[in-house]
């Protein structure tokens, strides 16, 4: 008989493992049915009307698993202001991605009096909520907010990195400089059209002061970064592209201050005001990244902020860096252990996949040592600490050399290799012409070499990079490719070499193919099989739960679990036993590099389950692109080698592949691979953080890009995995899009030069072909990216 799924009424998933019926509505799980419930108490349904069931998660903790945010150390942390009763804090929600959850959370005062504002920044993902601390506890405020779906993300990291604010430094030069700019232009309109009139040619003097003052800030805040830059160039021997663009800027400066106290002469402050505006519009524009995304995670990140410690029959809530050796604390259903540990309860089951890329979740026996970073599957469990959290194997693989270095572009960029010819060039061609007009005529001499180093200022050629690499970063962003910075685009370019991790990289987290094998089960002894496993909380039987949809769960009695072996019920097809081929019979091998679990009847063994990792959508024609157009591949996995046939099919037997590998055996293999290679390393989880590091350039592959994912060079949306052949290709378009906008440059400056050095050079010449200059070059840059991502396919347009 074939099951009806049934939905959740509030979070859409399908109700695989229970039904909660209220108000003739279903639920798939107590969290679930308390949102409604919450919601319906507080006339707040509309939220259901805003968007389908479909965009909401399920729900599901505990009270005290906030409980540590009622420690004063950590609230002086956490609270952004506290005067009397009232308090404010922020907190991460990843949960927030849609109005109907803005929409909700604002509202938050209708779920509880002690509320009275929230705000939400739907960009960053965070709410902001002021609170009356006499009425609502912060550990109660956190556990209404994940009550109703949206549980804040509090870690190590988030708590340290609180009082951290962004630098705007750019934003602020940028703002002085257009200020400027517009302002003096519409001083100077007068001189641009030659109008004259007694009044104006009367004001004509102020005017051009005014102008001088308002250029000052420009020369004096918004030019600094270009004559910082400038001077660590030359005290290093090296000409930068900022060594033309400082000596314009002054050049412009002192010629114009000349101009209009000597000669009554307009001067460049129009110029000068608009180079500056354009340039630092040009690296505002790259600098531009995605501010709800964090690319520098490391374990703080991943930790919790306390955890529960046991003394005696009391539980206290304890900072992870206060715990000692020899204490006992208590770990819960998908909380994660902060240091090594023995396990002092009978059994438990560690989910290490992020830590050791093991792709099941592992039985642990007492007495057994569980390392930092694992996760406790099902009821909770009492460990013993063995190592202080600083000391624990995750911190240490933290302290390696390679997470101190600054990682930036492993090349010296394109703008730099051309700016030294071009800085060579300038002086070489303003030298001739002084030298030229100084047999004609000294002042005319001067004349003409301050023209030319006014007018040949490489501002185009400072803008094709910028310009184009911040429209690659958001075409990249448009398709669910997020980079930290340009240089992950001009790095890309040149990569030759890719390396995989496996699980949860290529194959899809917490997803099997499940197979059977052996005598085939009736309809019935399915049911019954399905029946037995919806009662265990393992993830193997919850997989098979799911495998087994087309069967009504058959009802069973006496049901147990045997830790580390398997289920045992009765049913109306007998007695069920399903588990571990060992625990059957002696008589049966384990197999290492497959997953099995064995059924059998009335002790009778009928045949075996087999599960094996489902690979994403599209790897196969991945791996055939990458493979054709000459990029060598690489696995590297620290899962057993049961996936090696299939993936030799999917690769090629010629694919290096590597199993059972630590995070420090990654790291090594990705550095012992470099010389002579530029390396892409794609991981998902802390063991891979090494390796992400080392590599020249490190993707963070993501089934959520808001959640946790390690230090690296960019995040990939697991869904757009199968567009790397077009990133890398289109990154290799763009550095030829950067070329191609240098000729339009050179173009300019034959165009600019040839004034200058016939001496006829005027600030209105200057006024039109410097934005000219600049403006043509952003169009055409802005063009070309678009044109070469369609070219490879990748989406330009929301």
């Amino acid at each position: 008989m074939v099951q009806e799924e049934v939905k959740c009424y509030h979070c859409g998933t399908s109700c695989e493992e229970e039904v909660i019926e209220k108000d003739e509505k279903s639920f798939c799980c107590n969290g679930c049915k308390t949102v409604y419930e919450i919601l319906s108490e507080n006339n707040l349904e509309d939220f259901y009307a805003i968007e389908g069931t479909d965009s909401r998660k399920r729900v599901g903790t505990t009270p005290a698993r906030f409980d540590y945010l009622d420690l004063p150390e950590v609230q002086e942390k956490l609270v952004e202001f506290s005067e009397g009763d009232s308090r404010l804090v922020s907190f991460h929600l990843p949960a927030i991605h849609c109005s109907s959850c803005v929409w909700l959370l604002e509202r938050l005062h209708l779920l509880h009096p002690g509320v009275r504002q929230a705000q939400v920044n739907f960009q960053k993902r965070t709410a902001r909520v002021s609170f009356d601390i006499s009425e609502l506890k912060l550990s109660d405020l956190a556990y209404l907010l994940s009550s109703i779906g949206y549980e804040p993300r509090i870690n190590l990291a988030g708590l340290e990195n609180k009082d951290k604010s962004s630098d705007k430094s750019l934003l602020y030069k940028l703002g002085v400089a257009g200020f400027a700019f517009g302002n003096i232009m519409l001083l100077s309109l007068p001189e641009y059209f030659g109008t004259h009139s007694p009044e104006l040619d009367a004001f004509a003097p102020f005017f051009r002061y005014i102008s001088l003052v308002l250029s000052l800030p420009v020369l004096l805040y918004s030019s600094l970064d270009y004559y910082t830059s400038a001077w660590k160039g030359l005290r290093k021997k090296h000409l930068n592209i900022d060594v033309p663009i400082a000596l314009g800027i002054v050049v412009l400066f002192v010629r114009s201050v000349y101009e209009i106290a000597v000669l009554d002469m307009p001067g460049y402050f129009d110029s000068l005001a608009g180079l500056l505006f354009f340039l630092l519009l040009g690296k505002w524009f790259q600098r531009r990244t995605y501010d709800a995304l964090s690319f520098d995670r490391d374990y703080k990140s991943y930790f919790p902020i306390a955890v529960t410690r046991l003394i005696g029959e009391a539980e206290v809530q304890t900072p992870i860096y206060d715990l000692k050796v020899g204490d006992l604390i208590r770990i819960r259903n998908e909380e994660l252990i902060p240091a090594d540990a023995i396990l002092r309860s009978k059994t438990a089951l560690i989910d290490s996949s992020f830590v050791t890329g093991e792709s099941l979740a592992v039985e642990k026996q007492c007495g057994d040592k569980i390392f930092a970073g694992g996760k406790q599957k099902g009821e909770s469990i009492e460990l013993e600490i063995i190592k202080p959290v600083d000391q624990s194997y995750l911190t240490e693989l933290w302290n390696h050399n390679i997470f101190q270095k600054e990682k930036g572009s492993t090349f010296k960029s394109i703008t730099d290799k051309v700016s030294e010819n071009f800085t060579y060039g300038l002086l070489f061609i303003a030298t001739i012409g002084f030298i030229a007009w100084s047999f004609v005529d000294i002042p005319t001499a001067f004349y003409v070499l301050t023209a030319v180093l006014i007018v040949a200022c490489p501002c185009a050629l400072a803008l094709a990079a910028p310009f184009t690499l911040g429209n690659s970063l958001l075409i990249f962003g448009k398709n669910k490719f997020y980079a930290k910075s340009a240089d992950t685009i001009e790095n890309m370019a040149d990569v030759d070499t890719l390396v995989f991790d496996k699980t949860g990289t290529i194959t899809a987290a917490e997803n099997y193919s499940i197979a059977y094998q052996g005598k085939p089960l009736t309809p019935a002894q399915r049911a019954a099989v399905r029946g037995t496993v919806q009662h265990s909380n393992h993830p193997l039987s919850r997989q098979l739960y799911r495998h087994l949809n087309q069967e009504l769960a058959a009802p069973v009695v006496d049901f147990e679990e045997v830790p580390g072996s398997g289920l045992l019920a009765n049913t109306s097809e007998g007695a069920v036993k399903i588990g571990s081929g060992k625990w059957m019979d002696n008589r049966i091998l384990s197999n290492k590099l497959e997953t099995r679990v064995y059924i059998a009847f009335d002790g009778i063994v009928q045949g075996y389950y087999t599960f094996k990792n489902v690979y994403r959508d599209g790897m196969q024609q991945v791996f055939n692109h990458l493979s054709n157009t000459g990029f060598q591949l690489n696995v590297l996995s620290g899962d057993h080698e049961g996936e090696k046939n299939t993936l030799q099919t999917m690769m090629g037997l010629k694919t290096p592949l590597v199993f059972n590998q630590s995070p420090e055996d990654k790291l090594n293999f990705i550095a012992a691979l470099q010389p002579g290679k530029n390396v892409m390393m794609l991981g998902d989880g802390l063991n891979d953080a090494g390796a992400l590091q080392q590599a020249n350039v490190g993707l963070a592959v993501a089934d959520d890009v808001h959640a946790f994912t390690p230090a690296c060079d960019g995040i990939v949306d697991a869904k757009a995995l199968h567009l790397l052949p077009s990133f890398l290709k289109f990154s290799k378009d763009a550095m030829g899009t950067i070329r191609k906008s240098f000729v339009i440059s050179f173009l300019y400056n034959v165009i600019g030069l040839s004034f200058a050095l016939a001496g006829v050079l005027t600030p209105v010449y200057c006024a039109i072909l410097m934005p000219i200059s600049s403006i043509s070059v952003v169009a055409f840059v802005t063009f070309d990216t678009r044109r070469i991502a369609k070219r490879n396919g990748l989406v330009v347009n929301n």
